[in-house]
This record gives structure tokens, sequence and C-alpha cells, in this order.
């Protein structure tokens, strides 16, 4: 069987093993302090959700963009997405760790951060008008064969990300991505996650870059939107525009411990901001497994255990510097667990749930979907899709 066949069928039986498993931000750690995100899962459905700084958007199904939307507003905070409520502070030079509930490992594709300033508060921000800039941009190391997305998965569904050194105080929406290309070798086929979160961003910086409106991002036709990554792949160029000066393609990459949860600070009108508030995190009786005993450590001097791999992208303009080395304390309340995902249906068994594989070389799952229609990417991979 040659190369590419083979590489698409095991894309296909990985992506039968976590059906419908497409995920969402559940948290922000600063500093040690988690923070949650919004849920699209059960968010919507609440009375009286709670405020947060994460943008809220109706990916319900933890679903994705489309390429042939990415010049529409969705693209820029996902499907039809409205500012968070609240906001959290970070320090210029501060890492960022975003957590996400899970992600297929079968969906490899890069990672990226972007920051646009407010004019006012984020809260209030239209997102229609937000520039944004690149801060990262992690892709694909052919010497390791390893995606930027495979990294956030070894690091229990986590990416940290650098807030530049000079970067001017004041609000800004934290732009997070990941592009799944697993479907991308054909038009229409990559699929785009982004989430928003609102910051306050502190310190003497001075840098405020120009920046791109959300909805000229991408072109479908980018060479990392449609590109094919089962054909001999030696090279992958992440999206979007360059890296501004003062930003890094990718921090060293390791889990972040949670000392303490906080509540994001909302504008507080005429009183000024209604403080955010704390509270430690105790230690569990029984700790559960950490993902891993590793510690973030220079790039420069690896420790015998090193980060997972740096991935190289569009244009690095100085090495990148490390925070103080995380733990790896037992996950709490406020992080998602990292359990292996249930494996797919068996043959005959009912309809597959939307998002999950319908079809392909060897599938012995369900060929009919509960929800869409079964759409076929390649010989090897077809997906449960929204029919409209």
């Amino acid at each position: 069987m040659s190369t590419f066949r083979t590489s698409m069928l095991v894309a296909a039986l990985a992506s039968a093993a976590t059906v419908s498993a497409h995920g969402h931000v559940t948290n922000v750690v600063v500093n040690g302090v988690s923070y949650p995100g919004y849920d699209p899962t059960s968010f919507p459905y609440m009375s009286s959700p709670p405020t947060v700084a994460g943008w809220a958007a109706s990916n319900t199904d933890n679903g994705f963009v489309e390429p042939n939307s990415f010049a529409d507003p969705d693209i820029i905070c996902h499907k039809t997405a409205t500012p968070g409520g609240a906001h959290i502070e970070v320090a210029a030079g501060d890492s960022i760790s975003i957590q996400w509930n899970t992600w297929p490992e079968s969906h490899k594709g890069p990672m990226i951060d972007y920051l646009a300033a407010c004019d006012g508060t984020c809260e209030s921000a239209d997102k229609a008008s937000l520039e944004f800039f690149k801060i990262d941009g992690a892709g694909y190391d052919a010497a390791t064969d390893t995606w930027a997305s495979d990294v956030l998965i070894e690091n229990g569904f986590s990416w940290l990300v650098k807030i530049p050194e000079n970067i001017a105080p004041g609000n800004y929406v934290l732009r997070h991505e990941t592009i799944a290309l697993h479907s991308a070798g054909q038009a229409n086929g990559a699929q785009a996650y982004p989430q928003c979160i609102n910051l306050q961003i502190t310190g003497s910086g001075t840098a405020k870059p120009s920046g791109v409106l959300g909805t000229e991002l991408y072109k479908p036709e980018d060479a990392g939107i449609l590109v094919n990554i089962y054909n001999g792949l030696s090279a992958y160029e992440v999206p979007g525009p360059a890296l501004i000066d003062g930003a890094v393609s990718s921090v060293a990459q390791s889990t972040s411990a949670v000392t303490a949860t906080g509540t994001a600070t909302v504008p507080g009108g005429s009183g000024g901001d209604a403080p955010a508030t704390t509270s430690a995190v105790e230690e569990p009786t029984s700790a559960a497994p950490a993902p891993t005993s590793e510690t973030e450590s220079p790039v420069e001097e690896p420790t015998s255990q090193a980060p997972s791999p740096m991935i190289t992208a569009t244009r690095p303009s100085e090495a990148p510097t490390t925070t103080a080395a995380p733990t790896t304390a037992a996950p709490t309340t406020a992080a998602p667990t990292t359990a292996a995902p249930t494996s797919a249906p068996t043959g005959g068994v009912g309809a597959q749930t939307l998002y999950g594989q319908c079809g392909g070389m060897n599938w012995t799952g369900p060929t009919t979907c509960a929800e869409g229609t079964c759409k076929e990417y390649n010989p090897y991979y077809s997906q449960c899709v929204n029919s409209a």
C-alpha cells in the first residue's frame, strides 16, 4: 500500500476513536490562577450563565468554520460570537495556558494566537472592526513528524502563549485558534476553530502593532489552508500574517499548575471595574495521575526530559524566553479530565453523530447520520456534516 493510502487509512482509523470529539477552550491559567471560559455546550441553555472573559458563540456542537466562510464574521471569534462580559488581567511578558476540553488526534493542524486592541472595553467591542496581529504560530516539524496540535494533546490539551513584553498596556482580545487539516487536501476541507478571550494587559511596553481584520486573515486557497498533509509533506506554511516584532513562533510547551481559581473582572461603569476574585485550590487527598513530571526549561539547555518540541513558523524575531518552571500538579476541578476518548460505534449500531466518521475504506461503523449528511472527503474518510 502506498504511503499516501496508508497515511489516509491511519487518519481515518484515528478519527473513529474520536467521534464527535471536537473541542473548545474550557479555561485559561494565568500565574497559577484558572479562569473559566465560555462553554458553548452548556451556557446557551442556562437562564443565567456565568459571566466570563471568553466570547459567547453558537457552536453548541463544537463545530467549525469552513474556508467558504473565511470572509464572514463567524471566522473572527466563531459562529455568531459576542463579546465576553468580563476580562482577565495579564502582564506583558507573561505566558497564558489555554486549556481545551479535548482534541482529536486525527485533526492535525497549527496552533495560532493573535491580539487585537479594543477601542474602549473589549466587553463592548465591535468584532468586525478588530484588527488582529499574530503573537505566535506553530505548524509542522517535518524532522519529528509533529504538528502543533500533537503538542497540544501531549500537554493535556493545553497550549502556552506568551504575551510579548513590548506590547503597550490596554484592553485586547486574544484570538486563539487551531485549524484541522485532515480534509484540507480538497477545496473547503479545512476546519477553523477560533476562540476569543478578553484581556487587560499591563506593563511598560510601547508597541501598538498594526493588524488585519478577522475577515481578512485567511483565504480558502492559502497554502496553509488548502494543503494535502498526507502526501509526503516536507514543510508547512502557517496561515495568516507574519509574526510581529518581539513575538516567537512558540514558547516551550508544558502544563501549568493551578493553585487557585479566579473570577474575571467585570467593567464597573462609573464605579470602576468590579475586582476579580480568587480562591485557593485545595490539595486532593489522593492525587490523580499527572500527565508528566517534566518541567519547562530554556530551549538552549534542555533537561533530561525536555519539553515538547518547538514548532517553527513564519518569522520569530528573537529567541523564546521562558517563565518560571511550572509544576505538574494533579488537575483541579477547573480543568477538564484527560481520559482517553471512547471508541467509535461498531458496525450496524445506530446512526453516527454529527462530525463523526460515516464511511471510508475498511470502515465498519455507522454509515448513516443521526444529524446532517454523510460527506465523502476522499476514498478513506467520510464525515457527518451539517446539511446546510
